[in-house]
């Protein structure tokens, strides 16, 4: 099954665009999009690992699509910051390493989505610096060995990447791959069509060039772009192509491009174009991006 759908339900920015300004302050922004997409990327992971009540939340929260399926970024103390021997990282939140209670408070409260048959993917997210040697190998086989059992997928940044030899280390490891599109600067990675496990993996960032490697930059401006559909075409095609490898049984489209609701509104053109018709859209996004949408959806009643 492909899935598409946008990462994280609520930045300060949503009100106004994804959903109306003046909601209550009790309104649920996830519960509200789990009506229009199928999956949503959880961004806090990143930050923070979140624990088994607020999981436990999410998954209610959720109850009423059937379909749905979270994917999860691994937490940065994984991927950011110097590693040393054998895998073990410092430097990362100005901490100490990664540790088997690391990997434990990693995955405790996505057990939860997991035993809900709510998790479909374990985003590990490295930084453009992560390049192919010896050192980075390590460090994936580490994580292939702490994390097995879960659906692995690695997104790397840098092109050194490209060539088949890394795309069978991943596989052997049992490690997916995420595409991306990204804005292309010097070295860094560009489109692909890869598979190396059973879950295929794509996500945009947008292409915004001007501000993607700027020093203090927001991720506001980072991310602020809005693809067009003549620039998302190749990549249904690009999706539908990874849906089509052999073994693959689940795809994850995530549109990282999240400033004023920009990723909702491309994951909708998104979905409307891999199924072929126009789907349903939240008023308010509707109405943000109409120009962009009214092909693609109609604003639900």
């Amino acid at each position: 099954m492909i899935r598409v759908g946008p990462a994280g339900w609520s930045y300060p920015d949503s009100p106004g665009h994804v959903y109306p300004a003046d909601v209550p302050k009790k309104f649920d922004a996830l519960s509200y999009l789990a009506q229009y997409f199928d999956t949503i990327e959880i961004n806090s992971t990143f930050y923070h690992p979140q624990g088994p009540k607020t999981c436990a939340s999410w998954v209610k929260r959720v109850a009423h699509n059937p379909d749905f399926r979270f994917t999860a970024k691994l937490w940065q103390r994984f991927t950011h910051g110097e590693a040393g021997a054998g895998g073990r990282v410092s430097g990362v939140g100005g901490t100490g390493g990664w540790t088997a209670e690391d990997v434990r408070l990693a995955t405790e409260g996505l057990e939860v989505l997991r035993a809900a048959g709510r998790f479909g993917a374990l985003l590990v997210q490295f930084p453009w610096s992560f390049k192919p040697s010896q050192e980075s190998r390590d460090r994936l086989a580490r994580i292939a060995e702490d994390f097995a059992g879960w659906p692995v997928v690695v997104e790397v940044r840098h092109g050194a990447w490209a060539k088949h030899e890394h795309a069978r280390t991943l596989k052997g490891l049992g490690l997916g791959f995420c595409n991306i599109d990204q804005p292309l600067i010097g070295s860094s990675l560009g489109p692909t069509a890869g598979v190396t496990s059973g879950v295929g993996y794509v996500r945009f960032h947008g292409r915004n060039v001007e501000h993607w490697f700027a020093e203090n930059e927001t991720s506001a401006q980072r991310y602020d772009y809005l693809y067009t559909a003549e620039e998302l075409a190749p990549w249904v095609e690009r999706i539908r192509k990874v849906a089509g490898a052999d073994g693959v049984s689940d795809v994850y489209a995530i549109s990282n491009n999240h400033y004023e609701g920009k990723g909702p509104a491309n994951a909708l053109m998104i979905k409307a174009m891999l199924l072929g018709e126009k789907v349903k859209a939240p008023p308010t996004l509707y109405h943000s991006y109409r120009q962009a949408l009214e092909r693609y959806s109609v604003p639900a009643a």
